[in-house]
């Protein structure tokens, strides 16, 4: 215990020591002037010989106390207790507790224990008689003499005599008696001993946790008894003394607040006995007077905190016992207004108290400081206006880092987005380069791949035309891919390409060669129904030929394929050639079904991907190079194609591609041409009449003027330039108007706008045309075959029927009737060998038209168009022949169809035929068309759909060869189909054409209304299908009544 004394004493010493060290440091650092110097390495050494000493004597000190032997307080009957003292705590838990710990003598006796106990009793009970004793014995205590007069309660008594627990500090750090108060000066309370100046307005006060504690003299000095008025008096003046020695101190609010010991102290300033060794419960510490309601506002003017104001005194005064913890939290917060130059600032002593204990600083600093106040808004929208740290202490200097920060970060990012600029260039250079030399690399292996496609090609065609002739007569394998190679854009803007490219389901039947068999790739997938309904359709080539019912078995002789990428690019609008491509379990199952047999591959519009699966397939195509179809696969190439052929084509001018071109040529044609009432605009690489537009000139005022200068200088005299200069200057002003205001797009869905057609006609070229100037215009397409040996063969022949508008077609009428066959046949012919000329072979669709001329009323005949491929005409003329067992002669112009098998049995006026007697051939029409299109048909199922034309009697009769067939293109949507309608032949020629399209139209009819509702018509081509079939029929009739009354005429005669 001698031990723990000891290190007390020495702690005591050094902290005074240091005390007095940093008071001669104060006082240099006030004497070094301006220009004087600072003694830097003495300040060092003072300060290191302080931390040394007080770390070492703590360390020594808190060792011993940890060895001590404590021992729990006694605990007393509850019911003993006279009266309850309030229990009371510090709220900061960062003031030490000096309370002395609990002591027990190793082997006390039980008197010296029950001694113990009765003093702690005592000391726990302020009215007992010996508690001022055993205070005075144990702590050193004197407490004054206080007269009790009569008080309103005994806690209020408590709670005035606690604040002699309050006790002033003076500079020296010497401890001053508490003066005893009156009850005069009791009652106001401490404020008004600050205004009596009985404490200091700024004094530092220090309440000692649990006990009260009163200066101590020395051993040797025997203070002599004096009266209550001299003591009262004495502890007056001692008090009065106080403010001349703090005011020097508290002229800063830093000041120190917990007095360390002094060098005067000794060990008698400690308790003695074992007394002294207990701690003392809270219990007995003196009752502090409730916390006033008020808030303790202060205010922070300029970032300043006016030590002397009123306001900061007070909330100084309330808060003296937690005054460490908040010394830093005023110090960060006037720090922080100063810098901000913030005018005013109303601080909430509670908040600002709060935040203190709980510790939050260290989560927003800024934020949480200015929770402390009461004017936050205020304050925290001055600080955020731009510039105003700037206006606080050391702004200038902060302004100055700042800007240098900024120049600094401004300088190094330009340099690192230079540098990241440079890395990024040099990358994008690199990666550019790679991908080039990749691209290249991959440009030059498909060019090799293409090249050796395309020698493959020449030289399996080269073949092909040796063997041709033994080819067609010999067992062979035809592989059909009925692909339409056109652009990507144009397959994008066709509606439900894949079902276009299945409309020539009709390849099939050239299975009805004993011959051929047929693979056909499929680009949609085929469900059951339609798998049974083209393999019994086949299998009637028998039953036709016997007479009997019966189909044969001709599953062996065609092979339906779908390639599986269909699966995986349903959505890209492939054609069939891209397709099977990328299929190679098609390819392969392809190469199995043709191991060991002759074969070639027939395809539809020519592609480059038709060399590629050929190639892979190891077979010739019977087809055109792509490049040389592309190049006379448009209206200019065939404009030039015919040219060179030697028919007659319409007026016009091709390869059109600016604008001025355009009106130059369009007024030259105009003039040459005064007779042609409608012009056409087609570009080069549409199909169909979707790139086509058309222009009226009946609508220039000045025609009537040129036709009379026309017929003036006469139609030889017409030809020279002079006589047409003037007319010719007329139309070229008037061609800019004259289109902009009457021409127009054909098909409004493609090209809505003539400016929007002209846009397009100029970007990739095309044609102006005259249309026939005749109100009677018949259209045809002839089918050829060029052969790769040099032959061209017709292969189909007919009269177009029209849906909407008098371009698109819907249909035609087989055999043609419309021009002579031998000029038909010789028209092809020219046509034929100017493609074989050109390399272009194989399959080709030639559209004619044909009219009388006004002038001479002669029959003109004009080549239009040119489509290279396998068309729709010729699929569906293979069914008609296919299912009527019949042949068409082109060069002739007839459909000949065998006579219906007699029956076997003969009769007794009649012989049996011979076996080898010929079957007598009937001359037939036939109405079709390839694709007939109603949204409604997709609610009705196949076999709901069979049933109805059974019910109405639409079939066909295998006896007779009559009645409609039908062409199915899918199973998924079920929107389109085709149909074929032989006439009968129970009639001459003219009835038997209009028979045909009678029953062609009247099939149609009944299929309309069956699958259409008045309030659900559906979108179809049925009804501009119809129109014109009655326009032909009238047609017929007018014709076959001019007949009748001319060969009246002639009987007459």
């Amino acid at each position: 215990m001698a031990e723990t004394i000891q290190k007390g004493d020495e702690l005591g010493r050094v902290l005074v020591q240091v005390q007095n060290d940093l008071s001669q440091l104060r006082k240099r650092l006030g004497r070094i002037d301006q220009d004087g110097t600072l003694d830097v390495q003495a300040l060092d050494e003072a300060i290191s010989r302080t931390e040394d000493g007080i770390k070492n004597r703590a360390e020594e000190y808190l060792k011993t106390v940890n060895k001590q032997v404590l021992t729990l307080p006694i605990i007393e009957h509850l019911e003993k207790k006279a009266v309850t003292v309030a229990k009371w705590q510090p709220p900061t838990e960062n003031i030490p507790s000096i309370a002395p710990q609990k002591y027990r003598t190793a082997g006390a006796s039980p008197g010296e224990k029950h001694k113990a106990a009765f003093t702690m009793r005592a000391l726990y009970n302020p009215d007992h008689p010996k508690h001022r004793d055993l205070m005075h014995q144990n702590y050193g205590l004197q407490l004054p003499d206080l007269h009790k007069k009569p008080g309103p309660t005994v806690e209020a008594q408590k709670a005035m005599s606690s604040t002699e627990a309050v006790v002033p500090i003076d500079q020296n750090r010497y401890l001053l008696p508490a003066a005893s108060l009156c009850e005069e000066d009791k009652k106001p309370g401490l404020a008004s001993q600050l205004r009596k100046s009985l404490l200091p307005s700024a004094a530092n006060l220090s309440l000692v946790k649990t006990i009260l504690i009163a200066q101590r003299q020395r051993e040797d000095s025997n203070p002599p008894k004096m009266g209550k008025h001299q003591r009262d008096r004495r502890q007056r003046k001692d008090v009065t003394i106080a403010p001349k020695t703090i005011d020097a101190e508290c002229s800063s609010i830093w000041a120190t607040l917990t007095p360390p010991p002094t060098a005067a102290s000794d060990s008698r300033l400690l308790p003695h006995g074992p007394a002294r060794l207990m701690p003392l419960s809270s219990q007995c510490a003196p009752a502090l007077p409730p916390a006033p309601s008020s808030r303790h506002f202060f205010s922070i003017v300029e970032g300043r905190i006016d030590p002397s104001a009123a306001d900061f005194c007070a909330f100084k005064e309330h808060y003296f016992l937690s005054w460490n913890t908040l010394l830093e939290v005023l110090w960060q917060l006037e720090r922080l207004l100063c810098q901000f130059a913030v005018p005013h600032a109303l601080v909430c002593g509670d908040r600002l108290e709060a935040l203190a204990q709980h510790g939050e600083l260290q989560r927003g600093r800024h934020e949480c400081l200015l929770s402390a106040l009461e004017n936050r808004e205020e304050v925290l929208e001055l600080m955020k206006q731009p510039g105003q740290r700037y206006k606080g202490a050391g702004g200038r200097r902060v302004a100055a880092v700042r800007i240098q920060a900024c120049w600094r970060c401004y300088r190094t990012r330009t340099a690192y987005l230079h540098q990241q600029r440079r890395k990024w260039a040099a990358r994008t250079i690199a990666v550019s380069w790679l991908l080039h030399a990749q691209l290249s690399r991959v440009r030059k292996s498909l060019q090799a791949t293409r090249l050796r496609q395309l020698e493959n090609y020449h030289n399996r065609g080269k073949h092909l035309a040796t063997n041709w002739n033994h080819l067609i007569t010999s067992k062979r394998t035809i592989i059909h891919v009925p692909s339409l190679g056109y652009c990507q854009q144009h397959r994008h803007s066709l509606r439900r390409f894949d079902i276009l490219q299945n409309t020539q389901m009709g390849r099939l039947c050239d299975i009805r060669d004993k011959n051929v068999e047929v693979i056909y790739v499929c680009p949609v997938h085929l469900g059951e129904d339609l798998i049974h309904y083209y393999t019994h359709l086949l299998g009637l080539n028998g039953a036709i030929e016997t007479g009997k019912p019966t189909p044969s078995n001709c599953a062996e002789s065609f092979t339906i394929l779908t390639p599986e990428a269909h699966q995986h690019f349903s959505s890209h609008c492939m054609c069939v050639s891209t397709l099977l491509k990328y299929s190679p379990h098609t390819l392969h199952r392809i190469k199995n079904l043709i191991q060991g047999k002759q074969a070639y591959l027939v395809t539809g519009v020519p592609h480059m991907d038709d060399l590629a699966v050929a190639d892979e397939l190891g077979v010739p195509v019977l087809g055109p190079e792509p490049a040389v179809a592309q190049l006379y696969g448009t209206k200019s190439g065939i404009r030039r194609l015919f040219s060179s052929s030697g028919v007659s084509i319409p007026p016009g001018h091709a390869d059109i591609y600016t604008l001025q071109q355009l009106y130059e040529c369009f007024a030259q044609l105009m003039t040459d041409r005064l007779e042609v009432q409608r012009w056409l605009f087609k570009m080069d690489d549409e199909l169909g009449g979707r790139g086509t537009a058309y222009c009226d000139v009946c609508h220039v005022s000045f025609r009537l003027w040129a036709l009379q200068e026309y017929h003036r200088h006469g139609a030889q005299t017409w030809r020279m330039a002079w006589a047409q200069e003037q007319v010719l200057r007329k139309f070229l002003e008037a061609v800019p108007a004259l289109l902009a205001a009457h021409a127009r797009p054909f098909d409004t869905s493609c090209y809505p706008t003539w400016s929007c057609f002209l846009e397009h006609f100029l970007r990739k070229g095309g044609v102006i045309e005259a249309y026939p100037p005749s109100d009677s215009v018949t259209c045809m397409t002839v089918d050829l075959l060029v052969e790769p040996a040099g032959g061209v063969c017709m292969l189909s022949c007919g009269d177009q029927l029209h849906g909407p508008g008098f371009l698109q077609v819907s249909g035609c009428s087989v055999p043609q009737c419309s021009v002579r066959p031998d000029v038909l046949y010789s028209i092809c012919m020219q046509i034929g060998k100017a493609c074989q000329e050109r390399h272009i072979l194989g399959h080709i669709s030639l559209d004619l038209v044909t009219f009388l001329e006004p002038g001479t009323l002669e029959q003109q005949v004009w080549a239009v168009d040119l489509d290279l491929g396998y068309s729709n005409q010729l699929a569906m003329t293979q069914i008609m022949l296919h299912m009527t067992g019949g042949t068409l002669n082109c060069h002739a112009g007839r459909l000949e169809v065998p006579s219906p098998v007699q029956s076997n049995k003969p009769t007794a006026r009649r012989r049996a035929p011979t076996a080898n007697a010929p079957v007598p051939g009937t001359r037939r029409f036939a109405v079709m068309s390839s694709r007939l299109f109603h949204t409604n048909l997709s609610m009705v199922h196949y076999s709901v759909f069979f049933q109805m034309c059974k019910a109405h009697g639409i079939g066909f009769d295998i006896k007779e060869m009559e009645g409609s067939v039908f062409a199915l293109h899918d199973s998924a949507e079920r929107s389109s189909l085709g149909m074929v309608s032989p006439g009968s032949q129970r009639r001459t020629i003219s009835p038997d054409l209009q028979g045909a399209l009678l029953t062609f139209a009247q099939n149609l009819t009944v299929i309309h209304q069956e699958i259409s509702a008045p309030n659900m018509q559906g979108e179809t081509n049925f009804k501009d299908l119809l129109k014109n079939i009655k326009e032909v029929l009238d047609v017929i009739t007018q014709n076959t009544n001019k007949e009748h009354k001319e060969k009246e005429k002639c009987a007459d005669v």
